[in-house]
C-alpha cells in the first residue's frame, strides 16, 4: 500500500537529508517544497510573507499531484514544511484524499542545533534559501510539535 511520509522539524533539523534516506530505499518520489520555491518563485522570495504566498501556490499544484501519485501505488515523501498542525492537516488529507497509509516522521532536535547547522549550511551555499538567524527565531516561533491525535503513524529522530 503506497504510503505518504511527512516531514516535521525545525530549519536544518535535518529533514531533507532524511527525505534523500527515505528515497534512496524503494519506490518513493520525493516532492521537496525547497526545489519548487527556488525554480519557480527564487528571486521573488525575500521576506517570510513571500514565502508564505508562493508557498501557498506550490501547494495548489503540489497537493493534487501527490494524490495521483499515490493512487498511482507509489509512495511519497513530501519534503514540505509540517510545521504546524494546520500544515499536517493538509497532509494527512492528501493521504485520505488517495486511500493511502500517512507516516509522520518528527525529528526533534533543539533550536540551537538546528541554528548551528543552519549558520554552516549558510556558509557553504548549497541549499536554495539562505535563513538568516532573526529570520529563523521568527519562524520558529511558529512551530508546533505534532502530537498523537494528529492520525500520523509517528516515528521519532533525536
Amino acid at each position: 500500500m503506497p504510503e505518504l511520509h511527512v516531514l516535521c522539524g525545525r530549519i536544518a533539523s535535518g529533514k531533507s537529508t532524511l527525505s534523500a534516506e527515505l528515497t534512496a530505499h524503494g519506490d518513493m518520489v520525493c516532492l521537496a517544497e525547497d526545489m519548487w520555491l527556488s525554480g519557480l518563485f527564487g528571486d521573488q522570495m525575500n521576506a517570510i510573507a513571500d514565502y508564505v504566498q508562493c508557498s501557498a501556490k506550490v501547494r495548489a499544484i503540489a497537493g493534487p499531484l501527490c494524490v495521483d501519485i499515490l493512487r498511482a501505488g507509489a509512495s511519497v515523501v513530501m519534503d514540505f514544511a509540517a510545521n504546524r498542525r494546520v500544515d499536517r492537516a493538509w497532509m494527512l488529507s492528501l493521504a485520505e484524499a488517495a486511500g493511502a497509509e500517512a507516516q509522520l516522521h518528527y525529528l526533534d532536535v533543539a533550536s540551537e542545533i538546528c541554528l548551528e547547522r543552519l549558520q554552516r549550511r549558510n556558509a557553504l551555499g548549497e541549499h536554495p534559501f539562505a535563513v538568516s538567524e532573526d529570520q529563523f527565531w521568527q519562524i520558529n516561533k511558529h512551530f508546533e510539535a505534532p502530537t498523537e491525535d494528529e492520525g500520523f503513524s509517528l516515528a521519532f529522530y533525536h
